[in-house]
């Protein structure tokens, strides 16, 4: 089996029995794409869900045993392939100087990127009648796996020691929504200036187009280097249904804003969310791709992993099958366009881990 065709596999499938003190820690629970864990295949790291319900049913299996042997990757109880995971982050074990756990800051994702929900509360959460069926952001500050609120400075401090100890490359800053016009754009402008002040990081932040876009510009002259602003699904009534709040900002404004933020910040330094197996053909998938590829803004597209705990938590994710034709045809568009992951300055299309997208880039 090829990489393209296991990385698909094991992010639709998932994979049983890791041993959560095997490496960097995973996350359960969460903003975004969670339940997962980093593993390292054929010298590629990649999120892959364990801590779910189709995790514990998949084909594909890891057994650790002694410390000093790579563990070994299962199918069907057949040994197919050596694996290996990140190791823990030096950062991990420190405190900044108002007595906060680093890792309650930010955490590290896949191997060398610093991520963050600056606000760890929603103006939509709170409410079901509002709420994105498929977000958990309020289970981990409810389980006082992080904070509410990082000030800058802590966010600049925890970003000085992750480069500096662990060698980052780059930060994702991602933030609940709040009650306010500019839905976030304005704290992470400010988020961004202190780090950029403390660390030459680039950072990507995310959030839900602003009242006035103006705040692209001011996102970037604060040192915002990349932009996401994550649709997740497409097809008006498949987020009616599932994010029906967020649903009330129509698809045209969302465009209109990915072309002004373009303006911004170039081609390919705009990217959106788009969460396979919520509900979209693939046909829908694969027009709004070559509508965004056409603008200019990179189609992350990553599949839906239902979170337990949530409304969507027996949701089943995409097979593979589905997943491996969608990014056949996304990998020939951004071929044929010449947009690249490797070319996103910073951020989540540019990382790659959740998806098996970037792998057929050059291979589409």
């Amino acid at each position: 089996m090829n990489k393209q065709n296991l990385i698909t596999e094991l992010q639709s499938h998932g994979l049983r029995w890791i041993d959560s003190a095997v490496g960097a820690s995973g996350r359960k629970g969460g903003a975004g794409p969670s339940d997962h864990k980093a593993i390292t295949i054929d010298d590629t790291t990649v999120m892959v869900p364990i801590f779910t319900d189709g995790a514990a049913e998949s084909p594909y299996a890891v057994e650790v045993g002694d410390a000093q042997v790579l563990p070994i990757l299962k199918l069907d109880g057949k040994a197919i392939a050596p694996i290996s995971f990140p190791t823990q982050p030096k950062f991990y074990s420190l405190t900044t100087a108002d007595g906060i756990p680093y890792w309650k800051i930010a955490l590290l994702h896949s191997h060398d990127v610093l991520a963050t929900t600056v606000l760890q509360t929603c103006m939509r959460y709170g409410d079901r009648a509002t709420a994105c069926q498929f977000c958990a952001i309020g289970q981990s500050l409810a389980a006082e796996r992080t904070i509410a609120r990082k000030s800058p400075q802590q966010l600049a401090e925890v970003a000085e020691a992750a480069v500096r100890l662990d060698g980052v490359k780059h930060m994702v800053m991602t933030t609940g929504t709040p009650n306010t016009s500019d839905r976030g754009a304005a704290y992470l402008t400010e988020c961004a200036k202190v780090i950029k002040s403390r660390v030459n990081l680039p950072i990507q932040a995310q959030c839900e187009p602003p009242d006035d876009f103006i705040w692209f510009e001011r996102m970037q002259a604060a040192g915002v280097d990349s932009l996401g602003m994550h649709l997740e699904a497409a097809d008006p009534q498949v987020r009616a249904k599932i994010m029906p709040g967020k649903a009330e900002v129509p698809l045209e404004y969302y465009f209109e804003a990915f072309e002004a933020a373009m303006k911004v910040f170039g081609r390919g330094q705009v990217s959106t969310y788009l969460l396979a197996g919520l509900g979209d053909s693939l046909s829908t998938l694969l027009e709004v791709s070559q509508k965004l590829i056409d603008v200019g803004v990179y189609p992350f597209v990553v599949p839906f992993v239902p979170i337990s705990g949530t409304p969507l938590a027996n949701h089943r994710p995409p097979n593979s099958e589905f997943m491996f034709a969608l990014y056949q045809q996304i990998g020939a568009m951004l071929q044929r366009s010449g947009l690249a992951s490797t070319e996103v300055k910073a951020g989540c299309a540019k990382c790659g881990a959740c998806s098996a997208l970037s792998t057929f880039e050059t291979s589409a």
